[in-house]
């Protein structure tokens, strides 16, 4: 079996040096990292992972906590943080909390027997304390489409309110005024945020605001049939309606259609997310962009550089500015 010091006779340098080398130490010189990466691929020397971890009070992993595992918002969000994390020659253990508390907290529970070295969280129904306590039990904790004041140097996070303004605004500007709405669900901070962006959106462009005309829906797939029913069945001269993502938008698209309601033509639609789908819907759904492979891959970065030492808790993220894709789903009434 070939050993660390074979390695650093190989490369001409100490074993603390391959040490230092094969744990990620910052203080390595890149001229030395070339020598052991040399010398160990000569000898064919496989580190002992396990005694890595031991030895440097490190397993090489990050834990991650989702929503759910399957969807195209989670989906790229996993594949992108994922990415990043073997690039640093680390290993991603990801867990579902299925938007429900105690699996949440199950998840979380699991992910610190697993010794992560960090983590990087979606979570939905934790409190801002509770997300604070685990930051303070584990530094290297990140956010995703969180954000908590406490913890402005580890949240990676889009203005949902500003995309819900945004989206509303848009179809202001193209003449409608008596705008539908169908929120996911009003227990994410993510539908509130949105929803009220909606209202400011109103109320800034003297629009007035009829709650008979909001429904709450499911980000997901569930019952979005029966709201957006609901809401067609109301006695609202709707012109257009603001789904607060796009799933609720394809839902939106069939049942309009169902009723002999052209989309872009007699009902207008805009969407929130921007997934790829909606791009070949017919007409093209006009949607808020949601880039989060972007967001996923400052996340992991940020987590990455806390665990090497190489960032400090101390400059705020600056939140990921939403922006509106024009497509076809929606007519212009001005």
């Amino acid at each position: 079996m070939i050993t660390i010091k074979e390695v650093a006779e190989l490369a001409q340098v100490s074993q603390a040096t391959v040490s230092r080398t094969l744990n990620g130490h910052s203080s390595v010189k890149e001229a030395n990292k070339q020598k052991v990466y040399a010398a160990m691929e000569e000898l064919g020397y496989q580190p002992n992972t396990f005694a890595q971890a031991l030895a440097s009070n490190r397993s090489c992993s990050i834990g991650m906590l989702v929503g759910t595992l399957d969807g195209p918002f989670y989906g790229p969000m996993m594949h992108e943080v994922e990415k990043v994390v073997r690039s640093e020659n680390y290993h991603l253990i990801i867990t579902s909390g299925h938007e429900e508390y105690d699996e949440e907290h199950e998840s979380i529970r699991f992910l610190r027997s697993k010794k992560v070295d960090g983590l990087v969280l979606t979570v939905d129904t934790l409190s801002d304390s509770e997300l604070l306590e685990i930051s303070r039990q584990n530094e290297a904790t990140v956010l995703i489409n969180r954000y908590i004041p406490e913890m402005a140097d580890r949240c990676v996070w889009l203005d949902n309110e500003k995309g819900g303004f945004l989206a509303t605004e848009y179809l202001i500007k193209k003449g409608h005024t008596q705008i539908g709405c169908i929120s996911g669900q009003l227990s994410k901070v993510d539908s509130r945020d949105r929803l009220q962006g909606y209202r400011n959106a109103l109320s800034h462009y003297g629009v007035d605001y009829n709650p008979n005309a909001v429904v709450e829906g499911r980000f997901d797939h569930q019952c979005n049939h029966d709201a957006i029913r609901r809401l067609l069945d109301r006695d609202i001269p709707l012109t257009a309606i603001f789904c607060m993502n796009d799933n609720i938008a394809m839902t939106a698209y069939t049942l309009c259609l169902e009723r002999g309601l052209r989309v872009g033509e007699d009902i207008s639609i805009i969407g929130f997310d921007n997934v790829p789908f909606g791009q070949h819907m017919t007409p093209g759904l006009t949607t808020v962009d949601f880039p989060i492979q972007k967001m996923a891959t400052a996340a992991a970065k940020k987590v990455m550089a806390i665990v090497k030492g190489k960032s400090s808790a101390s400059q705020p993220i600056e939140p990921i500015e939403p922006t509106i894709i024009s497509r076809g789903s929606v007519k212009n009434l001005a």
